[in-house]
């Protein structure tokens, strides 16, 4: 069976201990014991950050270290039945910046120079991940744009896109690669076309925050714009792809308690995870896996993100997540609704032209 049209269920690893700074200080126990209590929601595979400056600290160099880090990883990951989808060009995680010191950052998309920085990147990191079975391919980056944007000027960060993804299949062949971008560039002109986005992959990713698409102004967390957002997205996903099989992957999909009360948070989980299955989407992975140790200084919103907490102890949304994993996962993914109701995409790229497009579907 074709894995792109079978559900998989997943989240996006954020470590216990040490968040992403476990790259520069592995503790191969701890996560280990992350991986075990992920694999215990019946998930099948992981979303996992590099932080680009500590893999490759110089512009000429990769860290040997880190690569090892990497390399144990994949191999404790795989023994747990968990295929890795490593995420490179970080940049953006969690409302850091995390941009090394020596990345022309108006050049990004445009230089040479730059793109043989990235490349080297990508070939030491392959040369690693392809002897593992369960690497499951690259992710260019994580909402890149909100690091690097070409702003309006969509055909920069199209013919980049076009050249980073022609090398992930020239260093690592076979594999899904894809650009985990951000809501952004489907709701207002940013740095990549939908076009682009929804053509160039095998599977086309999707972060369906109904916090930062601005769905909450539209209705409660149960209500429609809210609880069908990703079906939704997918939706538009494909008008622009003009495919209405084109495989989905709903990348990133998560709530803080800020949003909505906790004890709506499994109804929630639920109702917008049935509600994509509905619409044909493949996999779905959630962010996070953990919560973050409150010992790290982020934005209140990142730390109770999880479906597990910081000691590995199952959350309510983390069970009916698993529930949901258990019911649905390895089954073929049905496109019959998708297929019956097509709309062509929006006439403007802009947030007022995208809702509105996006409630002229929910109406329908």
């Amino acid at each position: 069976m074709d894995q792109l049209l079978t559900h998989r269920f997943a989240a996006n690893y954020t470590p216990t201990r040490n968040w992403f700074h476990c790259w520069n200080d592995f503790d191969a126990a701890s996560i280990s014991r992350d991986l075990d209590a992920i694999a215990g929601l019946g998930l099948d595979h992981l979303r996992m950050m590099t932080i680009w400056p500590y893999f490759q600290p110089d512009a000429t160099w990769v860290s040997p270290a880190h690569l090892e880090r990497l390399d144990a990883f994949l191999t404790l990951a795989g023994e747990r039945g968990l295929d890795v989808q490593v995420v490179m060009l970080n940049g953006w995680m969690s409302g850091y910046s995390y941009r090394p010191a020596y990345v022309d950052n108006a050049r990004f998309y445009t230089s040479p120079e730059e793109f043989a920085k990235q490349s080297l990147y990508f070939r030491e990191v392959a040369a690693v991940a392809n002897a593992h079975p369960n690497f499951l391919g690259f992710d260019l980056g994580n909402e890149i744009s909100c690091c690097w944007s070409s702003g309006a000027d969509l055909a920069i960060g199209d013919a980049w896109y076009e050249k980073i993804a022609t090398l992930m299949d020239e260093v690592s062949p076979g594999r899904i690669h894809v650009n985990g971008e951000g809501h952004g560039p489907w709701f207002y002109q940013e740095t990549f076309s939908p076009a682009k986005l929804a053509t160039r992959p095998k599977i086309v990713p999707l972060h369906c925050w109904i916090y930062f698409t601005e769905a909450l102004k539209r209705g409660g967390p149960l209500d429609p714009p809210c609880v069908k957002l990703a079906a939704g997205m997918a939706a538009l996903a494909r008008a622009y792809a003009g495919d209405p099989t084109k495989p989905i992957w709903v990348q990133e999909f998560g709530a803080s308690p800020e949003w909505m009360d906790e004890a709506i948070l499994p109804r929630f989980v639920e109702g917008m995870t049935t509600a994509a299955i509905d619409e044909g989407v493949s996999w779905f992975t959630w962010w996070c896996s953990h919560d973050l140790d409150r010992k790290f200084s982020f934005a209140s919103l990142e730390y109770e993100l999880g479906l597990l907490t910081v000691d590995n102890k199952v959350k309510p949304h983390g069970l009916a997540y698993k529930e949901l994993a258990e019911a649905y996962r390895g089954k073929p993914v049905s496109l019959d609704r998708a297929k019956s109701h097509v709309l062509p995409p929006p006439a403007q790229l802009n947030m007022d032209a995208t809702w509105a497009w996006l409630l002229d579907w929910l109406s329908g």
